[in-house]
């Protein structure tokens, strides 16, 4: 099942009919950051683009969405590509539990086909664009970035595979935002207060399943790689850096090697972010680039950031999901579901079933608990077992005919949250809110009985799987 780079990825999409090849002629600006808020427009079931025709590169490619869309999704896991979205997220979660896979290592990858050391220009190799208006410079926002503990630097779990936006300072220099909770930032804490630079490497052009674990909230401890063989079913393959004790993703298409300069500071941003506004422009670290390895015709992979729905909402759904599943269901096994793929997790709706009046509550105190609802899950909706929370109409029915605005919202003042939400103030907090939108319970009381639900006839389910064979024919 597991796919070797992105170049196998990509071919298994186009089979599928999941990706269209631009040939014609484009600018990297305006045409490729317009393409890419075009392809989300099309809804769930877009396709990922490939552009091998940019003005002012022989041999630039550019691949957008490729994450963007639920068939490429379920195609990544193997599965097929009309897979439902619960499906998916129950799938997902049964390989989770599978983790640790151990790793198979290498000792040459593609990459390294091609090495400059010297008079290095990241604009010579890689076809630099903008995406939206505003942007303060050219950035690279969907790579994996990684990093070890300096303090333990043989714990490979401790190692950290993560993705951040990056902005191109100049032609060997980049700025990082690694925010604080973020394994990266305890990372440079822990390298500045020994005075040293901490050594990154960034992969660009991954095969999809490591790209997804790196945008997961998993433990300080959990290896990005290890989890990656459970989702995949087999080994995750990686090669060692010619220049530091960091593993690189075998298929990466790029690889830049550098250190981010300890102490060292410089303004980064206005960029245009996935909660759909510009962050404003903040004093970042900044990282030195040392060599870049890259494979021949090397495609770099790209994503569009702005106002839902974008690829963002894809790459960062079912795999933040899952791991707010399981640490729920280790306090509440009630719990059936979770869907937090709206802008990663500020809006989580959980389906639980509920023993007595007030227990919905008390899971969505819980989700906001969780390692990732500290900086997330400013808004959580509580739904029946019954109700899929990743059917939208049926969420709103919920909140239409279960919800008593008296009675079933609880804010909770002055919580933290991501400083990236524009609605924080100051950043970083703001108020947050459960929604119970599940039946009421004894001891609650709604008049003396809460109107009972409707329901199914008896053979619906069968005539759901007789009308789509029909449909199929």
């Amino acid at each position: 099942m597991a796919f070797k780079d992105l170049r196998s990825f990509l071919e298994k999409l186009e089979t599928e009919g999941q990706l269209l090849r631009v040939t014609q002629r484009v600018n990297p600006e305006p045409d490729l950051g317009s393409a890419a808020r075009a392809v989300n427009n099309l809804g769930d079931q877009a396709p990922a683009l490939l552009f091998n025709n940019i003005h002012g590169y022989n041999n630039g490619r550019v691949a957008l969405n490729v994450h963007g869309s639920w068939p490429n999704h379920a195609l990544m896991m193997g599965l097929p590509k009309d897979t439902s979205v619960k499906e998916q997220f129950l799938e997902f979660a049964r390989r989770w539990n599978n983790y640790p896979v151990p790793v198979e290592r290498v000792d040459t990858a593609p990459f390294h086909a091609n090495q400059v050391t010297e008079n290095i220009n990241l604009f010579d190799i890689l076809p630099l664009f903008r995406l939206n208006r505003e942007d303060s410079a050219c950035f690279i926002d969907k790579a994996c970035v990684i990093s070890r503990d300096p303090d333990d630097p043989e714990n490979f779990g401790k190692q950290n595979v993560g993705i951040y936006r990056i902005q191109v300072k100049g032609k060997d220099r980049l700025a990082i935002q690694p925010i604080p909770t973020h394994d990266i930032g305890i990372h440079l804490r822990k390298a500045e207060e020994r005075g040293e630079n901490l050594p990154v490497t960034i992969a660009i052009g991954n095969e999809p399943v490591i790209t997804t674990i790196a945008g997961s909230p998993l433990t300080y401890e959990q290896s990005e790689y290890e989890m990656a063989g459970a989702i995949q079913g087999e080994p995750y393959k990686i090669v060692q850096s010619k220049h530091s004790n960091l593993d690189i993703p075998w298929g990466a298409e790029v690889v830049i090697e550098g250190e981010i300069i300890g102490g060292y500071r410089e303004f980064e941003g206005p960029f245009g972010e996935f909660t759909g506004s510009y962050s404003d422009a903040r004093h970042q670290p900044v990282i030195q680039v040392n060599a870049i390895y890259y494979r021949d015709n090397p495609i770099f992979e790209h994503l569009y950031l702005g106002m839902s729905p974008t690829e963002m909402d894809f790459i960062t759904s079912i795999n933040t999901c899952v791991p707010l599943y399981h640490q729920l269901k280790e306090a509440f096994p009630e719990v059936e579901a979770v869907n937090a793929n709206f802008v990663q997790g500020l809006a989580a709706i959980i389906s639980t079933k509920t023993r007595f009046g007030g227990f919905a509550k008390a899971v969505g105190m819980r989700a906001m608990t969780t390692p990732h609802g500290l900086g997330y899950c400013k808004l959580v909706i509580l739904v029946d077992d019954f109700v899929d929370p990743f059917n939208l109409p049926q969420v709103m029915w919920a909140l239409s005919t279960r919800v008593a605005p008296d009675k079933d919202l609880v804010v909770i003042p002055n919580a933290s949250v991501l400083s990236l939400d524009p609605s924080s103030d100051p950043p970083g907090i703001t108020h947050k809110l459960i929604i119970d939108a599940t039946t009421p319970k004894s001891p609650e009381v709604r008049g003396e009985i809460f109107a009972p639900t409707v329901e199914p006839p008896r053979d619906t389910e069968k005539w759901e799987t007789i009308l789509k064979q029909l449909m199929n024919k």
